[in-house]
């Protein structure tokens, strides 16, 4: 049976997991982890708290799903665009750092994101989540490129690891042009990476 042929309460019943994620990214960005309220996140959802329940038993489980279905596959297709990319080092970097700053920009990441900071001394695990699900996978394929783009003579010997934060760290910050400063950083780190043209 297509979903199209489904009853409409089945098909709805489906949604709602999604439904429910994108309404606790919106009250998370809002009101942050601390002033969230299940009944806020049930309510934007257009569900009853009991309901809510059903997909979800704590407020922190949906943190959980939030970082893991609207962050975590972004991050996934730009580092799968990253791994197959046959070009320049210097061509890639252009193409990565803009792409993250969109995907940054477009899918909200700066209310959460400040809401990691701001919060995580009282609710740790927030920042392990954080860490895990999405600085941990960037750091560690960025910084594989670099090496491989090292392998070829195309970056300055280093540390891999910190040339990758240095290149990817203004796109976590939250910013007012997070693409334009996203532009001139690159150029920026560039310049201080790239071995000179032989």
């Amino acid at each position: 049976m297509t979903s199209a042929a489904l009853p409409r309460w089945r098909r709805r019943k489906q949604a709602r997991p999604g439904e429910i994620i994108a309404a606790a990214l919106a009250v998370f960005s809002e009101k942050g982890f601390a002033g969230a309220r299940l009944e806020d996140i049930a309510a934007r959802a257009g569900i009853s708290k009991g309901a809510l329940y059903l997909y979800f038993a704590t407020k922190e489980d949906l943190f959980h799903a939030v970082v893991a279905e609207a962050f975590a596959p972004n991050l996934a297709a730009v580092r799968q665009a990253a791994e197959g990319f046959d070009g320049a080092f210097a061509d890639l970097a252009r193409f990565l750092v803009p792409r993250l700053a969109r995907i940054a920009a477009d899918a909200g990441i700066g209310g959460v994101l400040k809401m990691v900071i701001g919060e995580s001394r009282n609710f740790p695990t927030l920042a392990k989540v954080w860490h895990d699900a999405l600085v941990s996978p960037a750091l560690a394929t960025v910084a594989g490129l670099i090496e491989r783009a090292q392998s070829k003579g195309e970056v300055k010997p280093g540390d891999a690891r910190i040339y990758a934060l240095g290149l990817i760290a203004p796109v976590v910050a939250p910013a007012f042009d997070l693409d334009a400063i996203a532009r001139q950083h690159v150029e920026t780190a560039l310049a201080g990476m790239l071995e000179a043209a032989r």
